[in-house]
């Protein structure tokens, strides 16, 4: 049964400028795992993760029908490559199956979940 879904949309320009002033909110956003995924990456695909992963927090939270603080913060949510490189989410804060969905093109990062019971 499906308890919840959730969709965000990050604008990539935003992205870029949070990655070009270091690496600050990738430690706060990302979880220990995610950041060294991230650390190997450059360029286009540097933003994109990050902007991927914060969306699916993003989502995932409104999946869950609250926000951050509720209960629910930035590293409680992870989602990391399997080994064919599909986006597995797992948290603590839910039980049940999780599926990501993560798209982007020049402008725009849109991510979709969806929570099952």
């Amino acid at each position: 049964m499906i308890v919840g879904v959730g969709i965000d949309v990050v604008e990539v320009e935003r992205v870029k400028k949070i990655v070009a002033k270091g690496d600050n909110f990738a430690r706060k956003a990302l979880t220990p795992k995610e950041f060294a995924q991230y650390e190997k990456l450059a360029g286009k695909r540097k933003v994109e993760y990050l902007g991927g992963r914060f969306s699916l927090k993003e989502s995932f939270v409104k999946a869950l029908g609250i926000g951050f603080g509720k209960g629910v913060g930035l590293q409680d949510i992870e989602t990391l490559w399997d080994e064919l490189g599909h986006p597995v989410t797992t948290s603590s804060k839910f039980t049940g199956k999780i599926f990501p969905s993560i798209s982007h093109d020049h402008h725009e990062i849109v991510t979709l979940i969806v929570l099952e019971k």
